[in-house]
């Protein structure tokens, strides 16, 4: 597997970490300073590094700064283990050169997701560079070209039709124990219907929603829905979409709406230069989880419907309006960002508090695609 040189002062945390990933087949070198770890990880140059905030001598940011100032060690990804009271330094790790940090006491399963979040970039590489229509969809977005999309709609048809709910199939639930939920929102629509006829505001709708609707489409969602003046779509992974995982569908899908909204506030306010309309703009949230879609049967009139159900879907809604407070075009929690940790580019981070909710949930900014890595 692979071998991770591990910092850490605190003989109790060392020993669980380090059980922890050599029970995981992983080869661990442990020291408590971050001195003699950076003897390990020049002599054997690690697949990953591990190191606690504190420590005596070197500290885990001096840690980061002298990897990040070896040409040998520059790329090696590194985990930052933190205390609470800690958190609010955290940005000086992430600037510094940090790939991720993690908050103590920590549970093993959410060490094992960060590690194999960190060793799996270059399958999310991978995975990016197999995203084949990537480019032609931006084009399609900026340019909203008919026979683009007509062209998409031939190749998917298949597909789409086969998996997509039709609420004629049997009353069974579709359980999925990972899946990647987007919901998407327009903060100002009711300022900007406000000030559009109707006929406006049908054209506007139609120009967005159709755009995400299609967006989602085409990046393989599972099920798509309208709630309010929102999108709600859920990814997972099958047959059809095996080559991509349903994360990184998911973030180029947020991507993709985001664009599509600059494009319709640039038509706005050449369209409408004497409404002073409000400005036109979404935000994004992306969570992944656990998730079941379950039908519901309408015994009076008829009929079933098909109803996104789990924790994970309440909370990426929550974490929306959180992201329009903040600012952040797209808020991505970190259980989403792990799995396209490589593929993504991330900006802010931050643990927010969400309405009704007793657990802070820990996010960032997702600011657009990596660079897909050029074959040698």
């Amino acid at each position: 597997m692979a071998l991770i040189v591990l910092m850490e002062d605190d003989a109790a945390t060392r020993t669980l970490v380090t059980s922890v990933l050599k029970k995981d087949g992983h080869e661990v070198l442990a020291t408590e300073n971050g001195v003699h770890g950076m003897i390990m990880a020049e002599a054997r140059h690690p697949d990953l590094v591990i190191s606690d905030v504190q420590m005596p001598e070197m500290n885990g940011f001096e840690v980061v700064a002298a990897l990040r100032r070896n040409p040998a060690l520059a790329a090696t990804p590194v985990i930052l283990l933190t205390s609470l009271q800690e958190r609010a330094h955290m940005r000086i790790g992430m600037t510094t050169g940090a790939d991720d940090y993690i908050t103590k006491p920590f549970r093993p399963g959410e060490l094992r997701d960060a590690v194999a979040a960190q060793l799996n970039k270059r399958q999310r590489q991978a995975e990016l560079q197999s995203l084949a229509i990537d480019q032609a969809v931006t084009t399609a977005l900026q340019e909203q070209r008919a026979h683009l999309i007509k062209l998409y709609e031939k190749r998917l048809a298949a597909e789409l039709s086969e998996r997509w709910p039709t609420g004629q199939g049997g009353a069974a639930d579709e359980r999925f124990d990972s899946a990647s939920v987007l919901f998407v929102d327009i903060p100002h629509y009711a300022g900007v219907a406000e000030k559009l006829d109707a006929s406006e505001l049908t054209d506007l709708v139609r120009r967005f929603y159709g755009s995400a609707n299609d967006t989602a489409h085409l990046f393989g969602a599972r099920f798509i829905q309208f709630v309010g003046e929102g999108l709600l779509a859920v990814f997972t992974d099958d047959t059809n979409t095996r080559t991509v995982n349903h994360a990184l569908r998911a973030a180029r899908t947020a991507l993709g709406l985001v664009e599509s909204s600059r494009a319709i506030a640039q038509h706005l306010a050449t369209s409408y230069p004497q409404r002073r309309l409000p400005p036109f703009d979404v935000h994004v949230a992306l969570n992944t989880g656990a998730v079941t879609l379950t039908q519901l049967e309408d015994p009076l009139h008829g009929g079933k419907q098909t109803l996104p159900v789990g924790d994970v879907v309440t909370a990426t809604i929550l974490l929306q309006k959180q992201a329009r407070a903040l600012g952040w075009p797209i808020a991505a929690s970190v259980a989403t960002l792990r799995s396209v940790t490589g593929a993504v580019r991330t900006g802010r981070r931050a643990l927010i508090d969400l309405p009704g909710r007793s657990q802070s949930l820990d996010a960032a900014e997702l600011v657009g695609m990596a660079q897909p890595a050029e074959s040698s």
